[in-house]
């Protein structure tokens, strides 16, 4: 038990050293946002958690929050979601079927057996017409899995059985790969021989695949091999250029790369030059100035070979006499192009995040600015007939996640007082110009009718006709309808938080009337409720940001709204109301919040009434 914490006290501490969070959310989503970047980019796990260190470190933002950036750009479903499964394999294959390779899986496998010493590979199973097993495809390798005409690593993949082991498909092997495949139970078979020696092979399947480790059984391998074996594991290879006799020699694992026969020999100089990429042109003049001067020379170029560009980095160094002058030049090539692909790879997912903040931050902005144009926060109280009202806008702490919250306060004809507060689902542009729809049918509808019931229904019609052209538009609101000289409110809910009323140093929900979220039922039914307020009363209404949070349960943001409402007034009973709602913080720092407060007054309302009319 004692090295087991040890040991996890040492994994955290490693990634506190690598800025891993040691928070288990936290390193949930940069875990998710690593294996997102691998497998999209086909570059190492290491690789993709150093690529997002960097991001981090240069724009100076949390760790966490730039893979939550990660993950909401890559984590989006692909075409071939789920476990592999037969699809048509395009000719020249006639009547035969191909697993094809999901993105969403095969990276994850590629990344485990990069890892692992030894020959294993995933292959697929290639189906004829009748569903018997005719082929299998290679579509995960370790760099160390290897055919006998020496196509090795990642060169294997997309290669079939039956291009490079034909031997295996006429083998007693077979059937018990198609058992297998069939079963799941896994299997032993060997030793056999074949070109590289004896062998025993285990398999076993894996998704709708088959997992297979080659195991050699021969002596330990001689000088040479070894050789051989490091330069496929490298996938680099060797050559050397005798300046005197004229002499030119490379490995095999040379020819590979180059992927020419060795029966042709090394490249001459105007071979190389042909292959060379042109743009490269200044990055080779420059080596070749520093080979002059008797420098080592370490460069990256690009080749087009047999119509595909890669990647190949030269060491060059050469054996001179006293002068100065080569008399023998070797060096070492090595085929980086999955290194440089990934990189390139990785350039465009950053450029991609980047983009994706600019124009978040454009939505943002424009946003703001709807809301602000459509939903102007008075700077101080309001009076109405018979009370005083308040509000705060509490915005989202996060960039482009402005929200479709809003409020009216205003005075009727008839001298009674209009409220509302509502929320729109969503954020951005879109819910601020739902809300503003809402807010000013609100404001014309109450012309015809002083019933908040009938208004929600009018409004619920209004939001499922905006539904048919943005699908998914939903809204909740309260609307309530005060007459100062009964003191008396009237108010409709539509799915909406309750409002809180202190009332003698004590604060509480209100029962809500019936009333379901606005744009879900067409001939939806609100139901009324009414309330006598007195003076010292005070009336919260609100938008979910204020007591929801995506990590609690709703009832604790409403529990400490209560508390906060009951410490404030017990301190003091008549304190502005602007000062009361200073005290409040939203549960969800990631939504908006509306919080509309009423106390109501004694006066006289006649001469506001009168003024209204004639007005």
């Amino acid at each position: 038990m004692g090295g087991r914490q040890a040991y996890v006290e040492a994994v955290d501490s490693l990634r506190t050293a690598t800025g891993r969070p040691a928070g288990d959310a936290g390193r949930a989503v940069v875990d998710r946002a690593v294996g997102l970047l691998a497998g999209r980019t086909r570059c190492r796990l290491a690789e993709a958690h150093r690529h997002l260190l960097r991001m981090s470190a240069e724009q100076r933002r949390d760790l966490v929050e730039v893979a939550a950036g990660v993950i909401g750009l890559l984590d989006v479903p692909e075409q071939d979601e789920g476990p592999p499964h037969p699809v048509p394999l395009p000719a020249p294959a006639v009547g035969v079927a191909a697993v094809r390779r999901p993105e969403s899986w095969l990276p994850v496998v590629q990344a485990v057996l990069d890892t692992m010493p030894g020959r294993h590979a995933l292959l697929t199973p290639v189906r004829d017409a009748a569903g018997r097993l005719a082929d299998l495809e290679f579509a995960a390798v370790s760099p160390e899995a290897i055919a006998g005409d020496g196509l090795h690593g990642q060169g294997l993949l997309g290669a079939r059985m039956s291009e490079h082991f034909p031997e295996t498909l006429a083998s007693d092997r077979w059937p018990i790969y198609e058992r297998v495949l069939a079963t799941g139970d896994p299997a032993e078979t060997g030793p056999f021989r074949h070109a590289a020696g004896r062998s025993s092979v285990r398999a076993h399947r894996l998704g709708a695949g088959l997992l297979l480790t080659w195991e050699h059984h021969d002596g330990g391998p001689d000088g040479s091999e070894r050789i051989a074996a490091t330069e496929r594991l490298g996938n680099l290879g060797w050559g050397e250029w005798d300046l005197v006799s004229g002499e030119v020699r490379w490995s095999e694992q040379l020819y590979r790369i180059y992927e020419r026969d060795p029966a042709l020999g090394p490249l001459s100089r105007e071979e190389s030059e042909a292959l060379a990429v042109p743009g490269d042109l200044p990055l080779r003049m420059a080596a070749a100035e520093a080979f002059e001067r008797a420098e080592q020379v370490d460069l990256t170029t690009r080749v087009r070979i047999n119509g595909r560009i890669k990647h190949l980095r030269t060491v060059v160094d050469a054996v001179r006499d006293t002068t100065g002058a080569p008399l023998r030049i070797y060096g070492i090539v090595q085929d980086v192009t999955a290194r440089e692909t990934s990189v390139q790879r990785l350039a465009e997912v950053e450029r991609q995040l980047a983009e994706q903040r600019r124009s978040l931050a454009a939505e943002h902005q424009l946003a703001a600015r709807l809301q602000q144009i459509i939903l102007p926060i008075p700077d101080g109280p309001m009076e109405l007939p018979g009370l005083k009202v308040a509000v705060r806008y509490l915005p989202a702490e996060q960039e482009g996640m402005v929200g479709g919250d809003w409020y009216h306060a205003e005075a009727l004809r008839d001298g009674s007082v209009l409220l509302a507060v509502g929320d729109v689902a969503g954020h951005g542009t879109q819910a601020a110009t739902t809300m503003a729809q809402l807010r000013h049918s609100l404001r014309a509808l109450a012309v015809t009718t002083g019933d908040p019931a009938v208004l929600l229904g009018h409004l619920n019609r209004l939001t499922c006709d905006l539904d048919r052209e943005t699908p998914e538009t939903t809204a909740t609101a309260i609307v309530a309808r005060y007459d100062p000289d009964r003191r008396r409110l009237t108010w409709a809910q539509a799915g909406h938080p309750p409002p809180l009323l202190s009332r003698g140093g004590r604060t509480a929900p209100l029962p809500r009337p019936a009333g379901p979220m606005l744009g879900v039922v067409e001939d939806a039914r609100y139901g009324c409720a009414t309330l006598d307020l007195a003076i010292g009363d005070v009336l919260l209404c609100y938008t979910d940001g204020l007591v929801e949070h995506r990590r609690r349960g709703p009832d604790d943001g409403l529990h400490a709204v209560i508390r906060t409402v009951d410490e404030a007034v017990a301190a003091s009973p008549r304190q502005p109301l602007g000062e009361l709602l200073d005290r409040l913080r939203q549960a969800n720092p990631d939504d908006d919040t509306c919080i509309l407060a009423v106390r109501p007054v004694t006066g006289e309302t006649r001469d506001l009434r009168h003024y209204l009319r004639m007005g």
